[in-house]
């Protein structure tokens, strides 16, 4: 009996299974991808990171994910890690909507019914290019960072939630007027969230404010 309850207390002690696995697939125009896959099931998300990150910068979201039953793709635009493809030189004037739209239709593939995405500035912008290309249907709504679309936002073809830092600025001046008109544009349902700070796109989750916003992720890519 003592030798089954000292078993049993070590199994429970062990650390969970974890699920994540690499993954390749490859773009409409040839560009060969790498990716990091959790979990399995029929609500699929996407992570597309910013233009100084990589697919292993989504780990503890895409581990929070997963938890909340969700099927997660984080992976590596053409140019980043070992992802590459034309235009890998520079990547933010490469077509990465291609990109997005390879990670979508990879998890529509592997079981997927319904496929949503959150992208990191460059990658939001991807995101908003990817939904506007998209066939009807392929993808369920967009979580903008820092981000809005790479074209017209009123022809994104999904509902979208834009997060943006008050101070959030670049060279070029705040991203919250841009951010702003997109989301007047965008078609319904959206919501728009100004937090407080000047932190970047994924840049917020290493802030204070980390768990209000993936809290906001997780209600978001979850409503009927």
């Amino acid at each position: 009996m003592r030798i089954l309850l000292v078993l049993s207390l070590a199994l429970l002690s062990m650390p969970a299974a974890n699920s994540q696995k690499t993954v390749t697939f490859s773009a409409e125009d040839g560009a060969l991808l790498h990716g990091d896959e959790y979990g399995s099931g029929d609500r699929g998300v996407v992570l597309a990171h910013g233009g100084r990150f990589n697919k292993e910068s989504w780990k503890a979201q895409a581990l929070k994910l997963e938890a909340a039953g969700f099927h997660v793709l984080a992976f590596d635009f053409r140019g980043y890690g070992q992802s590459k493809g034309p235009g890998d030189s520079a990547p933010m004037s490469a077509p990465l909507q291609l990109d997005v739209l390879a990670a979508v239709r990879y998890l529509h593939k592997n079981g997927a019914k319904y496929v949503s995405i959150v992208g990191g500035s460059m990658g939001g912008g991807a995101a908003g290019a990817a939904s506007i290309t998209s066939l009807p249907g392929e993808i369920d709504r967009v979580v903008f960072l820092g981000a809005y679309p790479d074209g017209p936002a009123e022809k994104l073809k999904c509902a979208s939630l834009f997060i943006v830092a008050k101070n959030d600025a670049n060279d070029d001046g705040p991203r919250l007027p841009h951010v702003r008109e997109a989301y007047e544009k965008a078609p319904e349902p959206k919501k728009l969230i100004v937090l407080e700070g000047s932190a970047h796109a994924q840049f917020l989750f290493q802030t204070d404010q980390s768990e209000r916003v993936m809290t906001e992720i997780l209600q978001f890519l979850s409503a009927k």
